[in-house]
């Protein structure tokens, strides 16, 4: 039955275009950027698989980088997957109808890459840069678990960029210490 305008409320309004956005799909480059080209499909554990595939790029784009390209291409890398991440991670989110879908792994692609600024390109710096970023994203430590509470792509790629940051200052004092060798 046809609703007269006359008499719609702004509520009923704003809830019917909520409505709307969340039956629509998201555009597909926003989908393949937020589930990093299909990789946050993978099951078990998306955002392990995210950030493995993450670790497997990066491992060969730096492998034919001059070095002294390295960290800004790392550091420039992780900007642009906030840039892109952050609309990408909102349009998915409201297409699915959910505040922070397993299948967007952008946000762990972003962590990852910020974690693993400045390490050596060896597996030993791989591996640990790894597993620091995974812990810190699924322990969360404040002000982790505060940042997911942002809205929409903000929450749940800033929460990633936060345990990113935790990782890279313990990456760096590990390879300060001589803990992972050089």
């Amino acid at each position: 039955m046809p609703v007269d305008p006359m008499t719609t409320t702004d509520t009923s309004i704003a809830q019917e275009t909520q409505r709307e956005a969340i039956m629509k799909p998201a555009p597909l480059w926003a989908t393949l950027v937020a589930t990093f080209f299909g990789v946050g499909r993978l099951k078990p554990g998306p955002g392990t698989w995210g950030s493995l595939a993450t670790l497997a790029v990066w491992a060969v784009l730096s492998h034919f980088l001059p070095s002294t390209w390295v960290i800004p291409v790392n550091i420039a890398l992780a900007l642009v997957t906030v840039a892109v991440g952050i609309p990408a991670a909102t349009l998915v989110a409201r297409a699915s109808g959910r505040k922070d879908p397993q299948f967007v792994v952008i946000d762990e692609t972003a962590g990852q890459l910020i974690t693993l600024i400045g390490a050596p390109l060896a597996w030993k710096s791989f591996l640990a840069g790894f597993i620091l970023f995974r812990a810190f994203d699924i322990v969360k430590p404040p002000p982790v678990r505060q940042l997911e509470r942002l809205p929409e792509g903000t929450g749940i790629v800033v929460d990633d960029v936060a345990a990113g940051l935790y990782g890279l200052a313990v990456m760096q004092l590990l390879l300060h210490f001589g803990l992972l060798g050089r």
